[in-house]
Parts: C-alpha cells; sequence; structure tokens
C-alpha cells in the first residue's frame, strides 16, 4: 500500500536552509519513497518556547510505501545526521520533522495514536508555520470541516 504523508520542517540554529534541504535530499534517496515535493521555505517567529532566534519552515508531500513507523525511524536518523539535540521542549534545534497529516492512496485518513507517534499531529490546526506550507501543497485541505484558507485566516485574525 502506498500512504502520502504530510511532513513540516524547521530549523532555527546554523545553516537553516542547508538543513532543510538536506532533509528534502535524503528523503529523495531513500528506496522506498517515490517522490517528495516541497512547499517554498517561510520564516516564522518561534511557537512555546519562544526564547529563541527565528524559524526557517516549511512543508513536504511524501509519496511511500513505508509505514508510518518506519518513515518516523527514517526522519529521526535525518534530524539526527543534522546534529539535532532534544534539550529543551520546544527549544532551538538544527532540524525538526513532522508527520502532521496522512492518508493511503486510496483517501483514507491515517490515524495513529502512539507514545512515539501521533498522526494527525496534535497541533497541526493551531499553528500557521504548518498551515500555510501545507496550503501550498493541499489546497484543499479539510480538518474537522473547515477549509485549510479558512483555518489560516482565523488564526492570523486572533
Amino acid at each position: 500500500m502506498k500512504y502520502i504523508y504530510y511532513l513540516s520542517l524547521g530549523s532555527n540554529l546554523g545553516d537553516r536552509e542547508k538543513y532543510l534541504t538536506d532533509a528534502v535530499e535524503g528523503l529523495r534517496r531513500h528506496e522506498a519513497i517515490d517522490s517528495v515535493m516541497t512547499s517554498k521555505w517561510l520564516e516564522t517567529e518561534p511557537w512555546g518556547h519562544t526564547d529563541q532566534g527565528p524559524f526557517l519552515n516549511g512543508a513536504c508531500k511524501v509519496v511511500t510505501t513505508l509505514e508510518p513507523e518506519a518513515l518516523l525511524d527514517v526522519m529521526q536518523a535525518l534530524e539526527k545526521a543534522a546534529g539535532r539535540e532534544r534539550l529543551i521542549h520546544w527549544g532551538p534545534r538544527t532540524l525538526d520533522l513532522d508527520i502532521v497529516w496522512a492518508e493511503t492512496e486510496t483517501g483514507d485518513i491515517v490515524n495513529v495514536q502512539t507514545e512515539r507517534l501521533q498522526i494527525p499531529h496534535p497541533y497541526l490546526w493551531e499553528r500557521t508555520f504548518v498551515l500555510i506550507p501545507l496550503s501550498e501543497l493541499y489546497p484543499q485541505f479539510r480538518y474537522h470541516g473547515e477549509s485549510i484558507e479558512s483555518r489560516i485566516a482565523a488564526l492570523a485574525d486572533a
């Protein structure tokens, strides 16, 4: 079975763009990943722990046969290769990769709730730095009956 994953990418340490592009290239080189499509990069203020530098964020659409936790393993290996250290929750990082949404090739929503992984991502609908790049790759996306454009506008007004 093929899965369509939507990933959020972020970096706020060092050469942010290089960390992001290296991660995308790492995904593209994986033998079980058929395609990777990326959004434009977007500079954003930090979310959660706000006493840190700005992030460069983006999204990518990944088509693969990898099961959700297998893709998570690939993503965490890319984070480790980028020197990611998990010192402060929502703190500064060289590379942050999250699966925010997933579907099967037939359009079924993938729902995962384990200790390691939650899909849909629990903060998907709260973060404009996720939604703006996601809207570039999936403009017809809807969640809880609301369009992504409407949600972005509502968050901007809040």
